[in-house]
């Protein structure tokens, strides 16, 4: 066994894992081709709940269909990336959760933007993923130039010369890799602050990533978190003020949600370091029997050219930078619709509908407005302009509940 198999081999047993061969870690890495169907959404009647504060906040901090005044009703299931099988990291230098199972490692760093997944190992192969930088992968071999990979749920061919491997694909992982948080049951409600009276900032669906925030989380920094984002004092009334806050800090993590801190309880996440994974994609075509228009299909296909680039706050450039009501602005300016450049005021200005197609725009809540916005791109999935740390990216459309699905076109 090579070296880099070795170290990888070790992790794997210093946390229970034994991965014996290449068949092993294909069966931890991939999904099912089908995307799982079956989640609850909970729709405007909930977010109006929240935005008033009718929601009872010392309640469990998963949310339940049962509760008082809150509906919820079936519809698209939320596509979550699956997580590969977490190996511990003894290495005081790196994080404490490795969570890599690759018996061979790839990172895609030579890339500036993304790199395609490929069905076969040629140009002319159809796209069936999208690796942003630094995401990782497991590699199956290197033949003439294309590496086999897997990806989180997607399998496929990529340019060799774009991946880092082997030894220096693991000491790089440790440097592009992040400390997230797994959301481990379904319907978590994050806090606006950490205290479990505080207001709820959103509700995330189970399996969902975030990336937590670096360092040791103390008072001063909520307070500099209430400072940034305008935190009211009522709120901070309702989260038992400051002296409850220090109690409870230890019960929470600060995690990021798009461009906005906030925080879920310790005991409904799970702590990992990770690497990004590929996302599955597939071209939208214009249908008269799914109802796709050709405006539509065309407006997601477009889209997808700007993954991976700058997100820029205030920013509206699709290649220099931009935030996410820019993106979506600037993208429906080009089919000649006008948009404003704020989320809230995008949400106003479309119409409401219940089952979404490509192009249709997810307004998403922090609790008392619309504060994000992103685009379906159809397969349950949304691209947006989410942060500065990921930039444009792909998404689980109910990565959060959203509070409003509107339409500009047909």
């Amino acid at each position: 066994m090579k070296k880099y198999g070795k170290k990888l081999f070790a992790l794997a047993l210093a946390s229970g894992l034994i991965v014996g061969s290449v068949c092993s870690v294909q069966a931890a890495m991939v999904g099912s081709e089908e995307q799982v169907e079956g989640a609850t959404v909970l729709l405007e009647q909930y977010c109006s709940n929240v935005a008033n504060g009718s929601v009872d906040a010392k309640a469990s901090e998963v949310l339940v269909a049962s509760e008082p005044n809150v509906t919820a009703v079936p519809t698209a299931a939320p596509v979550s990336e699956q997580t590969a099988d977490t190996a511990k990291e003894t290495d005081k230098d790196t994080h404490v959760e490795l969570n890599l199972n690759y018996s061979r490692l790839g990172v895609a760093n030579k890339v500036d933007t993304y790199l395609n997944v490929r069905k076969k190992p040629s140009e002319s192969g159809k796209i069936v993923g999208k690796m942003t930088k630094n995401a990782g992968c497991h590699v199956y071999h290197i033949k003439k130039g294309w590496a086999k990979i897997v990806s989180g749920k997607v399998k496929g061919y990529v340019k060799a010369s774009y991946l880092t491997t082997d030894e220096k694909a693991e000491k790089l992982a440790t440097k592009v890799g992040r400390e997230c948080v797994e959301i481990q049951t379904d319907s978590l409600r994050v806090r606006a602050l950490p205290s479990t009276s505080a207001p709820i900032y959103s509700v995330v669906s189970e399996g969902e990533e975030f990336t937590m925030k670096e360092g040791e989380l103390t008072l001063d920094y909520v307070k500099k978190i209430v400072k940034k984002q305008k935190i009211s004092k009522d709120a901070i009334k309702r989260a038992g003020g400051y002296e409850a806050m220090q109690e409870q800090l230890k019960d929470f993590i600060c995690i990021y949600v798009d461009d906005d801190y906030a925080f879920v309880a310790k005991d409904f996440v799970k702590e990992q370091y990770t690497l990004k994974r590929a996302t599955k994609v597939s071209t939208v075509k214009a249908s008269s029997s799914s109802g796709v228009s050709s405006s539509q299909a065309s407006i997601v296909e477009y889209a997808k050219q700007f993954l991976g680039n700058r997100y820029v706050w205030g920013g509206a450039s699709l290649t220099n930078g931009t935030d996410c009501s820019g993106f979506t602005m600037s993208l429906y300016a080009k089919y000649g619709h006008s948009l404003p450049h704020n989320a809230a005021a995008q949400a106003g200005c479309t119409r409401k509908v219940s089952s979404p197609k490509p192009g249709d725009l997810f307004f998403y809540s922090n609790g008392s407005r619309i504060n994000h916005v992103a685009m379906y791109i159809g397969g349950g999935m949304v691209i947006h302009a989410s942060n500065p740390r990921d930039g444009i990216k792909i998404s689980n459309a109910y990565y959060r509940h959203p509070a409003k699905i509107g339409r500009v076109m047909n």
